[in-house]
């Protein structure tokens, strides 16, 4: 009877355990250390991003992963799509805390932050594009401002964009007639 009784209690702590219900010594949910093992919230590891914002180490298999879509709009604008795998959006007022494959993202063009992100779209405004190709990089966060990371890299997707000015149309480009230049259609002549 004695036997049974402490199989029971050593079921009832995993299960406890596997519930969460009990920490059983595991510093009342202080963050991992540098070298502990890898969770589901992962470890956070000495390495940062350019504005000093530590990595959160995750397995390859427990890791969120983003992709990054860039579409001109007619107003020359762009669309910003991003498609998530593993990964929720938390909304505004979330509490400031890992959670397993939750939290924000970061756009940022040519390196410099442009926003955070708490959905997977955006309308990139014409006016901070200017003329070139450029990166257009998402970087994912948990919400405690640590960096989604596997194997040393941020889990992040890059885009590249080209603007350019309008190109004149055939109507309105310059026609050398006899030496002077005209600007008005052939037809209008």
């Amino acid at each position: 009877m004695s036997w049974t009784r402490g199989v029971l209690a050593v079921l009832a702590v995993c299960v406890l355990l596997l519930t969460g219900s009990a920490g059983c010594g595991s510093g009342g949910g202080e963050e991992p250390e540098a070298g502990d093992s890898a969770t589901p919230v992962g470890k956070l590891v000495e390495d940062t991003d350019e504005e000093g914002r530590r990595y959160r180490e995750v397995d390859a298999e427990l890791a969120p992963e983003v992709g990054v879509e860039v579409q001109p709009e007619a107003d020359d604008s762009w669309d910003v799509r991003l498609t998530v795998r593993d990964f929720r959006f938390s909304p505004e007022g979330t509490q400031a805390k890992a959670v397993a494959g939750r939290g924000v993202a970061r756009l940022f063009l040519d390196g410099d932050l442009l926003t955070l992100l708490r959905g997977p779209r955006y309308r990139l405004p014409a006016g901070l594009v200017p003329r070139g190709t450029h990166q257009l990089t998402v970087r994912l966060y948990a919400d405690d401002d640590t960096v989604w990371a596997v194997d040393g890299e941020p889990v992040e997707s890059t885009a590249d964009i080209t603007a350019s000015d309008a190109e004149p149309t055939g109507a309105t480009q310059p026609e050398t007639v006899e030496g002077r230049t005209v600007t008005e259609p052939a037809a209008d002549r």
